[in-house]
């Protein structure tokens, strides 16, 4: 007969090491993921020539998904503030990322789903704020949805990452009221 090896108990300091490299590789995988992409839209990849062209749009399965490069001086989904927007959406970004830290360093290992989500709405804001910082410009978009005029508006990998991280967070908060909730009817008696 085979023992197996005894399970050896996480310790507060391994699950603080796995939480941070669940962040770090979380974050730095949809910032480089991010940026590859826009590298790609605007053609600085050696031996790729060109790019897309501004405001020109590439079918890539019909009308419905198209590449259309655009550069986005505002925020998600078109939302502008005349020309403070890049800084105030740099500054937000900022502000967004410390209270994201703040929520990672109070969520517990066992929450894997609110620390990806966390990691992600990071990533997300950090990729976008590398294009406010790099070119005044905006952001590059260039994910083209939507049929004839009625479209979606462009948007890009670190969009869809803040987007699901933030559904992602709302389920997790979520789910964790659905549990205090029946804790506290398990412990109250019923009227």
């Amino acid at each position: 007969m085979t023992q197996s090896a005894p399970v050896a108990a996480t310790t507060p300091a391994d699950e603080a090491r796995r939480k941070t490299v669940l962040y770090v590789a979380t974050v730095a995988g949809v910032i480089v993921l991010d940026q590859l992409t826009k590298f790609l839209v605007l053609g600085r990849f050696p031996g790729v020539t060109g790019g897309l062209r501004p405001y020109t749009p590439v079918e890539v399965w019909g009308d419905f998904f198209r590449l259309t490069f655009i550069y986005n001086t505002g925020a998600a989904f078109g939302l502008h503030l005349g020309d403070a927007s890049r800084w105030v959406f740099m500054g937000l970004a900022a502000v967004a990322v410390v209270v994201l830290w703040f929520m990672f360093r109070g969520t517990p290992w066992r929450d894997r789903v609110r620390l990806i989500a966390i990691a992600s709405v990071t990533g997300g804001a950090i990729g976008n704020v590398i294009d406010r910082v790099r070119s005044s410009r905006g952001v590059v978009d260039f994910l083209d949805f939507g049929v004839g005029d009625v479209r979606w508006p462009v948007f890009n990998v670190a969009d869809i990452a803040v987007t699901v991280g933030a559904l992602l967070l709302a389920f997790s908060l979520w789910r964790e009221e659905q549990k205090q909730e029946q804790e506290l009817d398990a412990v109250e008696p019923a009227e």
